[in-house]
């Protein structure tokens, strides 16, 4: 608490609304109502992700030059509003939006933070000091033709496009990583494994190859997404019926949000949907939950190939990064694939919270806005970061222990499927068996037995021709 007046005075400025008088940080971009909702909402250590902040942004800038044309705000202010919200889309006032995502569910709250930020600067571009509310209003002015029941999922939108479109090139690195390494190991062969279990032999090309279709088909979902995205909410305001908003001024703002984005995006076919559900994030999150189990099987398929290395299977090598072990000198872990199991865990729990949350939509207007801003664009980040780093710092270093791998094929009591069709599957089982049972392989047994010459046990238990 400050102990004097003069202190107050120095620390704070007196800001009014709807509701009485507020302090408000005397160097604060932000205003009354965004005080109120910091000092109302501060219980996590999360804050709306800056992507959704600075779409408003382009949002406020687009509106104001369409305003200005419509002769619905002058053009002093039209141009006072649009510098300052291009400021904000560029970062320059990140620090002053610091309200927590767990608020209002509309985003009401993150909405008139942008606005009066994007106000206070208009007016300080235009002379007047912060928390002067003239010659441009936050509501008036910077929100003129617009709702945050219709600007925050049209910026929820606009984030989740614009962060999906990070991902995608991320995920093209990581599949063609993956190719390339199918292509390298195409000729080393080794045993599959069903059921972790010893199977017919395979090439660690072929196991690579099916890792790659997976990220090319997470890509194929991802893009499958992308119409749904680039529908906007703007111009349904409250409801959806448009109230208080000019008929040209939503599609020319998304016309203007499309040509400097350089997307096409597009106003929503029913303007009700897109304000009452959040079915687009919902089947993004389900395109992500997706891509994330994908990267938990190839994850976990790395630790096993890579295990040992002398008493696991150890028919990989991966990059060797840092120790691994306090106590064991030498041992290194599989730090990287771990790293993406752990994101891939956290992922899934963002689709499910996700979902809960599309549900929760009550009539005309979803209340759980902020969470599924949150939720998406977190997600969209992790996965484009953890996609790069699969790739740059664990796939372009694997190596294969060839040895490894062809001791295994040899030593495999699968070897012995391509005799059932000469001996029949009983008589194979036998041989299988006495194998097991003897510590022998195969090939020893099936010699010892006399079924077949030599020549043709070769040939028949030539791995190269299971492949």
């Amino acid at each position: 608490m400050l102990s004097t007046d003069s202190q107050r005075n120095t620390e704070y400025r007196i800001e009014k609304d709807s509701m009485g008088e507020v302090q408000v940080p005397a160097r604060a971009y932000w205003g009354a109502q965004t005080q109120r909702a910091r000092e109302n909402f501060g219980v996590s250590p999360w804050r709306v992700p800056i992507e959704i902040i600075h779409a408003l942004a382009r949002i406020k800038k687009a509106a104001a030059e369409v305003n200005a044309d419509l002769g619905l705000i002058d053009d002093a202010a039209s141009r006072a509003i649009a510098k300052a919200a291009g400021e904000v889309a560029s970062g320059a006032f990140d620090d002053h939006f610091p309200l927590d995502v767990f608020q209002t569910g509309s985003g009401t709250s993150s909405n008139m933070n942008v606005n009066e930020v994007v106000a206070n600067r208009a007016n300080e571009i235009l002379g007047s000091p912060l928390g002067a509310r003239s010659p441009v209003h936050p509501n008036d002015h910077v929100n003129r033709g617009q709702s945050s029941n219709d600007v925050i999922p049209t910026a929820i939108h606009v984030a989740d496009r614009l962060a999906a479109g990070e991902l995608l090139p991320a995920l093209e690195q990581l599949e063609a990583g993956l190719s390339a390494k199918a292509a390298e190991f195409s000729d080393a062969i080794k045993i599959g494994r069903t059921h972790l279990q010893d199977a017919v032999p395979v090439t660690l090309g072929q196991e690579f190859s099916g890792y790659a279709a997976q990220i090319g088909k997470a890509s194929r979902r991802l893009r499958n997404t992308f119409p749904h995205l680039e529908e906007l909410a703007l111009g349904g305001t409250a409801v959806g019926t448009g109230l208080n908003a000019h008929p040209e001024f939503a599609p020319r703002v998304i016309d203007l949000l499309a040509r400097q984005t350089q997307l096409p995006f597009r106003q929503a076919e029913n303007l009700f949907e897109a304000l009452a559900c959040r079915d687009a994030q919902a089947e993004l999150m389900g395109a992500l939950g997706v891509l994330a189990g994908s990267l938990l099987k190839i994850g976990n398929d790395l630790r096993l190939l890579s295990s040992g290395p002398r008493a696991g299977l150890g028919e990989i090598v991966l990059p060797s990064l840092q120790p691994g072990s306090s106590i064991m000198p030498g041992k290194v872990n599989p730090v990287i694939p771990e790293m993406v199991i752990q994101a891939a865990v956290y992922v899934k729990g963002k689709v499910a919270s996700v979902g809960m949350a599309a549900a929760s939509a009550p009539l005309e207007l979803n209340i759980m806005m902020p969470l599924i801003a949150y939720e998406t664009v977190d997600a969209l980040s992790l996965l484009a970061n953890t996609c790069r780093a699969l790739d740059e710092r664990c796939i372009r270093g694997i190596t294969v222990d060839r040895e490894r791998c062809a001791e295994g094929v040899e030593w495999s009591l699968a070897l012995v499927t391509p005799l059932a069709t000469r001996i029949g599957y009983d008589r194979a089982a036998e041989i299988a068996y006495k194998a097991y049972r003897e510590k022998k392989t195969v090939r020893q047994v099936v010699m010892e037995s006399g079924l077949l010459d030599p020549e043709e046990v070769d040939r028949v238990l030539d791995p190269r021709s299971m492949v």
